[in-house]
């Protein structure tokens, strides 16, 4: 047909095929939004300089007090040739709790400033927000981590684990935060304020301390041992303390994964169904 034809209204013929309306863009998917969540939850972080020095300092200072302090006094009747070789992976199972913790205070904000409203008439939906600030916080907790191992080093720390034993103690350490990370966000998003939240992370951020983290459990009184062996962090300061020194570990390290999947599946139901309750 000429243009001409069409100028003047002469009806189109039709050529046997429907006319392809362009799809409308479906816009960022939920990857980006969970990207951009935890760009913006690392900038939060970085500006409460208080909260970020808090949580990267605390672990180093008990290390240093449990090492100079206590260990000269504490027998773990292991065979150590120093005590900073046995408590190492308990702090780092520490810092990974007190890392964690300020996940719960991040959420309880957004909660509270209404800024959840936003989000979601831009189409983001709960799940990448949660997920961003558990992203920022997996590596707040990881350079935390690292700080806390470096020093743990210039003090006399010598780990002699093989590639494969240091490939296993990552992949516990990056379960355990992710886990502790989202039972945080679903303590935010239960507690009505940051301060309520604050306060109720810290039973997450005590369970190190009735472990072997710091002393064996045969030591602990018979009440408490039983709940020291068979709580979450035991087998991953276990598994951690085995890897880094070289030692048998059996399936101590599969006994921790199952506990962080198992913690993990839970917290990510609980937060969803807290986030839709208190989004109604």
């Amino acid at each position: 047909m000429s243009d001409t034809a069409v100028r003047r209204g002469t009806p189109a013929r039709h050529t046997g095929g429907a006319a392809r309306r362009p799809s409308p863009d479906p816009g960022p998917g939920p990857l980006t939004h969970t990207a951009v969540m935890a760009a913006r939850a690392l900038r939060i972080s970085s500006r409460n300089t208080d909260a970020l020095i808090t949580s990267l300092a605390l672990p180093i200072m008990l290390m240093l007090i449990f090492v100079y302090f206590f260990g000269g006094a504490i027998d773990t009747g292991t065979g150590y040739d120093s005590y900073v070789m046995y408590v190492v992976p308990g702090v780092l199972l520490l810092s990974a709790g007190f890392g964690a913790a300020t996940t719960a205070t991040a959420v309880s904000e957004d909660m509270k400033g209404g800024i959840i409203d936003r989000f979601r008439s831009l189409d983001v939906g709960g799940t990448p927000v949660l997920a961003g600030h558990v992203a920022a916080s997996t590596v707040r907790n990881l350079c935390a981590t690292a700080l806390v191992f470096g020093v743990a080093l210039l003090i006399g720390f010598r780990p002699a684990a093989s590639w494969s034993g240091w490939l296993v103690v990552g992949v516990v350490l990056v379960a355990y935060i992710v886990a502790l990370s989202w039972i945080s966000a679903a303590i935010g998003l239960l507690a009505r304020t940051p301060e309520a939240a604050s306060g109720f992370t810290f039973f997450m951020s005590f369970l190190p301390y009735p472990s072997s983290a710091f002393v064996p459990t045969e030591n602990m009184p018979d009440w408490l041992h039983g709940f020291a062996d068979h709580q979450p962090i035991t087998p991953a300061i276990e598994s951690l303390r085995g890897l880094l020194l070289g030692q048998e570990v059996g399936n101590t390290p599969w006994i921790a994964l199952a506990w962080a999947a198992g913690m993990l599946a839970v917290a990510i139901g609980v937060s969803g169904t807290l986030f839709r309750i208190r989004t109604r």
